[in-house]
């Protein structure tokens, strides 16, 4: 059965957005529905975390992981969409909003959330990330970045943080990383690597974060908090932006007023992008995330219509986001393989 939410267009949280119609929508949930499945983790019936799998409009939804005693969370897809990773403690420890790439043990399994095997101990292995063959992963440790090969469970290769800290993302051609840093005079600034060279620009600098590449390793997606006037108690709200992985080119892809737009992931095809509104600061993931959104770049620039944001953004087309459902960290596959008997 589809979600409820899928078929209506987003509702700013602030309660004074436009709604779009059910029928301005639909062609979107029908759009993305065949289109392999999301992966993003959220809170059972029972009260703890774990890792589901969707379609992209928010159908067919199934538990991944169903482990009642631990808390399962950050799913990522190998780029073939064949294996998951995913992060799992003991039941009761709290997710963190910034942290929880470092939280509890790193797991390995099928895409399907079977065979899963734990690849280390607590908090090794952090903010691991998927090589595009799915055969190493990427890791940003204490000491600086790690490249662990999954068959010898062997380090491979090390190289200096640079100023990296949170966040690191393999690019799809494999050659260089984005990640959150502050090694541009400024913390929480998106910034690219080049895995040969060893040489850093900055994407975007001054308040961004859980960045994400475009599928042909372009561009960079990342979340953006703008200067605002007053707006959140002189706090304002985190946007989703998008910009060259030179830097070149920054524009705005969606903003809302009302909630922090997190987790950017963009869809194998190029064409979509899914996030994630927080309407607390650094709080939902501690409690049950919050309602997930998914758009067609080609829409961009888009805002949830609100007079301050239109004046900011005169130019902006008002949103068409399908609403999914509360969850965190999502990601994005076109393989079938979630699908598979368990």
């Amino acid at each position: 059965m589809a979600n409820p939410f899928s078929m209506l267009g987003w509702l700013g949280c602030a309660g004074v957005a436009a709604l779009v119609s059910a029928a301005e929508v639909a062609p979107l949930a029908t759009e993305v529905r065949p289109l392999g499945w999301i992966a993003f983790s959220a809170r059972s019936p029972q009260g703890d975390w774990e890792v589901y799998a969707m379609r992209p409009d928010g159908s067919d939804r199934r538990n991944l992981t169903n482990s009642p005693d631990t808390e399962d969370f950050y799913p990522l897809f190998s780029r073939d969409g064949l294996q998951l990773l995913y992060r799992s403690m003991p039941r009761g420890q709290t997710l963190s909003g910034n942290d929880y790439g470092r939280q509890g043990r790193l797991m390995l399994a099928r895409a399907n959330g079977s065979e899963a095997k734990a690849m280390g101990g607590e908090g090794e292995l952090p903010w691991a990330s998927w090589s595009p063959d799915g055969r190493q992963i990427l890791t940003l440790q204490p000491k600086g970045f790690a490249i662990v090969d999954l068959a010898s469970k062997q380090v491979v290769r090390t190289f200096p943080r640079g100023g990296f800290y949170q966040q690191p993302t393999w690019s799809p051609d494999g050659k260089a990383l984005v990640g959150v840093s502050n090694g541009f005079n400024t913390g929480w600034s998106i910034a690219r690597l080049e895995l040969a060279t060893l040489q850093a620009n900055a994407v975007s600098v001054a308040d961004c974060c859980t960045p994400d590449w475009s599928a042909d390793g372009q561009r960079v997606v990342f979340s953006r908090r703008r200067p605002h006037a007053g707006e959140n108690g002189g706090y304002g709200w985190t946007e989703l932006w998008q910009a060259g992985a030179d830097g070149q080119g920054a524009s705005l892809v969606y903003a809302e007023v009302g909630r922090h737009l997190y987790g950017g992931h963009v869809s194998p095809d190029g064409r979509y992008v899914l996030f994630t509104g927080n309407l607390w600061e650094d709080g939902d993931p501690a409690n049950r995330g919050a309602p997930m959104g998914l758009a067609r770049l080609t829409d961009a620039p888009m805002i949830a219509e609100h007079p301050q944001l239109r004046q900011v953004y005169p130019q902006a087309k008002a949103a068409q986001v399908l609403v999914l459902p509360a969850g965190h960290e999502p990601c994005w596959t076109s393989s079938q393989a979630p699908g598979l008997p368990r």
